[in-house]
């Protein structure tokens, strides 16, 4: 999907293109890892690109995840884990997260750095 994206926009430059690639897998790693339902876990990702910003809504069927996912600082460096919402939050502009309809919605934003003159 995201080769695909990049191959369509190849006006995107390769920072933006590796910190929303990152952040975007990173959280659909974390829902595949971390969430828990009852039933089958389905999960919808959708991507755009525009101007101005790279967006991602990933929309999943899982229990609530239970956690904060406001802004956060890297953990302890011998820390085994806590560092996916933080690394999330450090390479995207705008990460969300809300619980609508059972199910979690989770959205990235990551704006465009100016393009080299």
């Amino acid at each position: 999907m995201l080769a695909q994206l990049w191959e369509d926009r190849p006006d995107v430059e390769a920072m933006d293109r590796f910190a929303f690639e990152t952040a975007v897998v990173e959280l659909a790693g974390n829902v595949v890892q971390h969430g828990s339902s009852a039933t089958a876990i389905v999960c919808t990702l959708g991507v755009t690109v525009d101007e101005v910003s790279l967006r991602a809504l990933l929309v999943d069927t899982a229990d609530p995840p239970g956690i904060d996912s406001g802004p956060r600082e890297m953990p302890d460096v011998l820390a085994e884990s806590g560092r996916g919402l933080a690394l999330i939050h450090a390479l995207v502009t705008t990460f969300e997260y809300e619980r609508s309809a059972s199910r979690n919605v989770w959205s990235l934003c990551k704006d465009r750095s100016a393009a080299a003159e």
